[in-house]
């Protein structure tokens, strides 16, 4: 395969401690060739954003289970834009209302997974609708 393999970063924005999911995420996107950096707990949006443009990132998958996924969703995407990186695609997963999934994608957020999807599809996912820069 010529092309360079997609460049991932998994983040856990806001205070949420629960990492378990991202994990299992990354885990799943790295085994199926991926590159993938996983930015650990409790990181801010800024540094979100800052992290997929430092990794030359492809897209960026965000994982929340404390109910602020609309104000931190929100936040990376105007982040991204206002630094010239609207490219990056977003994509995300956790506990979010499917009321709430039509307004995140409208946002920008490119897809959300909620709890039960299966990595393999999160995978099929991300290959079909992320390409390298």
């Amino acid at each position: 395969m010529s092309e360079s393999p997609l460049r991932v970063v998994v983040a856990k924005p806001g205070l949420d401690g629960h990492d378990r999911g991202a994990k299992v995420v990354a885990r799943a996107l790295r085994d199926a060739g991926m590159e993938v950096v996983y930015t650990g707990l409790h990181q801010t949006p800024e540094q979100i954003v800052e992290a997929a443009i430092q990794e030359d990132a492809d897209a960026v998958g965000l994982s929340i289970l404390s109910g602020a996924h609309m104000t931190l969703f929100a936040r990376v995407i105007e982040l991204l834009k206002g630094r010239d990186a609207a490219d990056i695609v977003v994509f995300g997963g956790g506990i979010v209302p499917d009321g709430d999934i039509p307004q995140l994608e409208a946002l920008g957020v490119a897809k959300v997974f909620t709890p039960g999807a299966a990595t393999h599809e999160i995978v099929a996912w991300v290959r079909g609708n992320v390409q390298p820069h």
